[in-house]
């Protein structure tokens, strides 16, 4: 039993309906689906429940160890008590679980700042901890009678792994602990006395930052400066080298600022997902990269040369990389044929994302889905993601950032004033 009484359940207010979007953002989320998605025998009552989820039918959601509860209204809106069981962790698997974390600080982390990264999963199935329920290990039970999942536990576990994207404590308190009895208990092994003497330097300083709140908290970050900052001024009574091109090595300077602003808000924003470098970018690339702003005519005529582009080529390839870098310029750029599990998976998402009566027409031809009759377009890229496309001016141009559901994809592309179908 876990010793803090109010921290067994927690209740969750019913979520707003989820119309053209997907249910899980975060790997683990889908990893929770998964296991639901695997095990259901009856594929008609997955799509009944991702139904009954989209249409805001599932109540408030109760959270308690080894179960999730919600009343969940039918079609014929006859409501019904749904849960959902998940086997709880024994004692012995706790001590485990909370022995690895406490020797890794980057995963206490982790979970403060809401995350569950696949190393921390990893290390405690390595330690003999499942986290994540496996295929079959989600058991329904349902008032409506069903002995397999039914829409009404199909549509809660939709539900709740929306509530896992957002605070993967949720999965923790299904499998027994409450969050405040599990960071009690990680700060109780963090301070626990060894007999080894003390180091007489101190703590670790990376250690330090990344345990949070179980260390005494560090100085508030430094305030982010309002603005990026101005480059030095190049106008000295020297004259340029043969080679140096002064208004270019201004705007160079000038982008370099931003981006180091830019980067700096990103780290001192909090909850923001963090992305690490996306690697060695090519000339083009980098040329397209540097394009992204108001480089001037005399610049940018010297950037689409550099890219191998004319000035309306590197238009849309700017605005394609101020989506999404690198991987959006490939997409924009590149047509391949998707073959195999990949073309199954891509089939497989396609049929799922829509209700029978919601789907749209697509015409596909290669890894781009054009829909019939109207200038919307979808495109897959190579890591699985779907990026919506608008046709303008008789040109296809990317209308929003990349989304692993194709419904919400398609669901940004808005048509332009005057823009015929087509």
């Amino acid at each position: 039993m876990n010793r803090h009484d109010g921290d067994t359940e927690r209740t969750f207010a019913a979520l707003p309906p989820a119309h053209g979007r997907g249910f899980a953002q975060t790997w683990w989320g889908q990893a929770w689906l998964k296991a639901l998605e695997d095990a259901a025998l009856d594929s008609g009552q997955l799509k009944r429940g991702r139904r009954l989820a989209r249409a805001g039918a599932v109540g408030a959601v109760s959270v308690r160890p080894g179960r999730i509860t919600a009343v969940v209204q039918g079609r014929d809106h006859t409501a019904h008590r749904a849960d959902v069981l998940l086997a709880e962790l024994d004692g012995d698997q706790w001590d485990r679980f909370l022995d690895m974390t406490v020797e890794r600080a980057g995963h206490v982390a982790a979970l403060l700042d809401r995350e569950m990264p696949p190393h921390l999963v990893e290390d405690a199935a390595a330690a003999g901890v499942e986290l994540l329920p496996g295929m079959g290990e989600l058991e329904p039970e349902c008032d409506c009678g069903a002995w397999d999942h039914c829409g009404h536990t199909a549509a809660l576990c939709y539900q709740v792994a929306r509530l896992l994207d957002q605070d993967p404590f949720v999965l923790l308190l299904m499998r027994g602990r409450g969050e405040r009895a599990l960071l009690d208990d990680l700060q109780a092994r963090s301070a626990t006395p060894t007999d080894e003497p003390a180091e007489p330097e101190g703590a670790d300083a990376v250690e330090a930052y990344a345990t949070g709140d179980i260390l005494p908290p560090l100085p508030a970050p430094p305030e982010l400066p309002p603005e990026a900052g101005v480059p030095p001024s190049l106008d000295t009574e020297a004259p340029p080298g043969p080679d140096v091109d002064p208004v270019a090595l201004r705007y160079l300077a000038a982008r370099t600022a931003v981006e180091a602003h830019r980067l700096l808000a990103e780290v001192l924003r909090a909850g923001v997902e963090q992305h690490g470098p996306e690697g060695e970018l090519t000339v083009t690339q980098d040329a397209v990269r540097l394009a992204v702003g108001t480089p001037g005519r005399a610049v940018t005529d010297r950037l689409a040369d550099g890219s191998g582009r004319d000035r309306e080529g590197l238009a849309r390839a700017t605005r394609a990389w101020g989506l999404g870098g690198a991987a959006a310029l490939s997409v924009l750029e590149e047509e391949w044929t998707v073959t195999g599990e990949t073309l199954a998976r891509a089939r497989a998402a396609l049929e799922s994302a829509w209700d029978d009566d919601e789907r749209p027409s697509l015409r596909a031809k290669g890894n781009r889905w054009t829909v019939v009759g109207a200038p919307a377009q979808l495109r897959l890229g190579h890591d699985g993601r779907w990026w919506p496309y608008r046709k303008e001016r008789a040109r296809w141009m990317p209308a929003g950032a990349a989304c692993q559901d194709p419904a919400t994809a398609l669901a940004s592309v808005e048509q332009a004033p005057g823009e015929e179908p087509g």
